[in-house]
């Protein structure tokens, strides 16, 4: 007889069953989509109040908060302010090995799929049915930069930051819808460029032109090879791969 686990934790069945159940969810979203005759889906899931063509269509994306800098009557710099500390700038200023270090650990498929990775859903639906827990996601980096709409409009609101994050199917199907007509509307180099620009380095840093100047001294279009890597690398958990404390 199998072995019950203890504390009431799901086994790797259970666990591969939830996530399957929202894989598929994204799936039947997919197809609502691409074949809208076959008739309203009507999705509503727990945490979610209102059904997937109840979604508003377009994603409110409010300018990014940036550096202000003060200036003398001579030009001189008095004084910084700001209550994020970012710089937005073109991809074109962004060094060539920033942009493929960030795709390369965020979503290396990225340029591949659309809104949504069926391949990237069935590795993690796999990898987490083997370590018996949810130990891999299957974002793509367009959910992701809807997210960090979703946490940038939050501000520095704990309660409205929990809610942009919250794990429910209700807000991963309202991320899903953003992030389809995201990848219709801006195409993936602007993609990249907005999350380049609104996700979190740590310490401080919104932003690849702010982390550059934060850890290295010096523009984003001027990164090297390694510390490009090291910079992508800071993004799936600023505080744990803090460079500044270890």
């Amino acid at each position: 007889m199998p072995k019950k686990r203890s504390g009431g934790g799901l086994s790797s069945t259970q666990q591969a069953a939830k996530f399957l159940g929202v894989s598929v969810l994204a799936g039947a979203v997919m197809a609502g989509i691409a074949l809208p005759a076959a008739g309203a889906l009507g999705l509503a899931a727990k945490g979610s109040a209102t059904g997937f063509d109840d979604i508003p269509a377009n994603l409110k994306r409010p300018p990014l908060s940036q550096r202000t800098t003060i200036l003398d009557n001579k030009g001189e710099q008095i004084a910084q302010v700001y209550s994020r500390d970012r710089t937005v700038v073109q991809l074109k200023d962004i060094s060539p090995y920033m942009q493929k270090a960030l795709v390369a650990i965020e979503d290396s498929r990225f340029y591949e799929h659309g809104a949504i990775d069926l391949k990237g859903v069935l590795r993690a639906l796999n990898k987490n049915a083997q370590s018996g827990g949810v130990s891999q996601g299957a974002s793509t980096l367009t959910q992701q930069y809807v997210k960090n709409v979703f946490v940038e409009e939050a501000g520095d609101d704990p309660t409205k930051v929990a809610e942009a994050t919250q794990q429910t199917i209700g807000r991963k199907i309202k991320e899903l819808k953003f992030a389809i007509q995201l990848e219709q509307d801006l195409g993936k180099k602007k993609i990249l460029e907005n999350y380049l620009n609104i996700t979190f380095f740590g310490q401080q840093a919104y932003g690849v032109e702010a982390a550059s100047q934060r850890y290295f001294s010096k523009r984003a279009k001027d990164l090297t090879l390694p510390e490009a890597a090291l910079l992508a690398g800071i993004v799936q958990s600023p505080s744990r791969y803090d460079p500044v404390n270890d």
